[in-house]
């Protein structure tokens, strides 16, 4: 009898174990593979009847908030004109799992399942409160948001503004774009369908132009060339460099030519300034092949090209909002590297990217971290966290930086004084990129930053597929916006 208990007792004892080995793999080890499964309704519903916290703009402006709903979920995510913001904010939906925006980067700090609302959620258990997230304080400017979506239209581009002492991003525009709203309803079928609509193609209105499309940056790319050029200490603003009306390039018999005659320089020279001014083709090309790939690419690389770059949010808050990496070719050819050195050929950027270029020559030389988060608050208001102004890089001296601003300026009293603004002086550098198979397209390009002595915002638009130089295609959206932020 003692041996029948003894195996009973143990056979019991066993099972208790392989019960609790059960329960801890299934609740600890396999529990965020669990929650993430498509087929886990529990969670689904467990997620959508969570009370959201808010995004907000920098004036308070609600972008995206939780409202009470009756049916099963409790809760559906409203944004409030979905289209202007839907860059910054992503989408929180039933049908697919938040992969973009803060609503994706943030989307555990929202829902209030961050270890940063322990303390909150423990004291709701005690006092029977209702969990809530916690409410995101953006740094985006709604008028300037608006100014940039409206003035890029029904064109296929993008705008970035900074706050240039500190990397905060005032406004992020991708159009087309598309409705959040469409994506949040809780008709499974109608949200797919429009998730499915919206996904399909290369032109997706799903994907931001400003972050995760790269384009060749054109003549911008120019900047890079005469920041590399100037920290040598062997080129001047007033250094006669080699131009001419056309350049061959190295080892072929392609001819690389200028589109305008004061762009060709005299006697086949031209200033470092003027190249920069009147956006010199030729100069530009070989500059780039007398300082070689390694200058150029250390200048472009301590400028952010390369890297990804993250805006928001880290692998413990959800999914990090981030830049793909803008690109300059590897050891280039010298044919390639004459190309790459004038923004065409195997360079390419995003929007963001060029935006914080201008910020970097507006900054002295540092290059401030983008940061789109202010600030994080608790539904009982109290600050959870609070962003600082990050420097990412010294990219060079202040001596460069003032240099570079001079030409900048250059570029707008000499060629493009329809980018000027009464009574504030403005730094800018247009860029044309020839696109297709056979240059037959354009994407337009501008960055620019004001006021140039004393620079408080710094810009970049792009217009894809356009028939129009950057200065008449994008450069009008630029000046709108500048108008718009220092209010004039």
């Amino acid at each position: 009898m003692n041996k029948c208990l003894r195996q009973l007792f143990t056979a019991v004892v066993v099972l208790f174990v392989v019960l609790g080995l059960s329960s801890t793999i299934l609740m600890a080890i396999r529990a965020d593979e669990l929650n993430s499964d498509s087929r886990n309704t529990r969670s689904l519903y467990h997620q959508l009847g969570a009370y959201r916290g808010a995004i907000l703009a920098s004036d308070g402006t609600v972008m995206a908030k939780s409202e009470p709903v009756n049916d099963a979920f409790k809760y559906q995510r409203s944004y409030t004109n979905g289209p202007l913001y839907a860059p910054v904010t992503g989408y929180f939906s039933i049908s697919q799992p938040a992969d973009r925006g803060l609503e994706a980067s943030s989307s555990q700090l929202l829902n209030g399942e961050s270890d940063s609302l322990m303390w909150q959620r423990l004291k709701n258990l005690l006092t029977g409160g209702v969990n809530q997230g916690a409410s995101l304080e953006t740094s985006i400017s709604p008028a300037l948001q608006q100014v940039a979506y409206d003035q890029l239209g029904d064109r296929d581009g993008a705008a970035v503004a900074i706050e240039v002492k500190t990397g905060r991003i005032l406004a992020m525009v991708s159009t087309p774009s598309y409705d959040p709203n469409t994506l949040a309803t809780h008709d499974t079928k109608a949200a797919a369908e429009a998730y499915n609509s919206l996904a399909q193609g290369e032109n997706s209105p799903l994907i931001n132009r400003a972050t995760s499309q790269v384009y060749p940056p054109g003549s911008t790319f120019k900047t890079i060339v005469a920041a590399a050029a100037l920290e040598t200490g062997d080129y001047q603003p007033d250094t006669q460099i080699p131009a001419g009306s056309t350049y061959t390039l190295p080892g072929t018999a392609t001819q690389l030519p200028n589109s305008n005659a004061a762009a060709d320089g005299t006697n086949g020279q031209i200033s470092l300034q003027d190249a920069v001014a009147y956006s010199s083709n030729t100069a530009f090309a070989q500059l780039g092949v007398t300082l070689g790939a390694d200058k150029v690419s250390d200048m472009a690389t301590k400028l952010g090209f390369g890297s990804t770059i993250t805006i928001d949010g880290n692998e413990s808050t959800g999914t990090p909002m981030t830049a793909t990496a803008s690109s300059f070719p590897n050891d280039p050819a010298d044919d390639r590297l004459a190309l790459a050195s004038i923004g065409q050929g195997d360079v390419t950027a995003t929007p963001l990217q060029m935006a914080m270029v201008a910020q970097a020559i507006a900054n002295n030389g540092e290059l401030m971290r983008p940061t789109l988060v202010d600030r994080v608050r608790a539904a009982d208001l109290s600050v959870i966290s609070q962003t600082k102004a990050q420097i990412m890089a010294n990219v060079f001296s202040k001596e460069t930086a003032d240099k570079l601003t001079s030409m900048m300026q250059g570029v707008v009293t000499k060629e493009n004084q329809q980018l000027a603004l009464d009574g504030i002086s403005v730094a800018a550098k247009t860029g044309t990129a020839q696109i297709g198979v056979n240059g037959e397209s354009i994407d337009g390009w501008v960055i620019g930053f004001a006021p140039a002595e004393d620079p408080k915002i710094a810009i970049a638009v792009v217009v894809h597929n356009t028939d129009l130089y950057g200065s008449l295609a994008a450069g009008p959206i630029m000046r709108a916006m500048m108008q718009e932020a220092l209010q004039q």
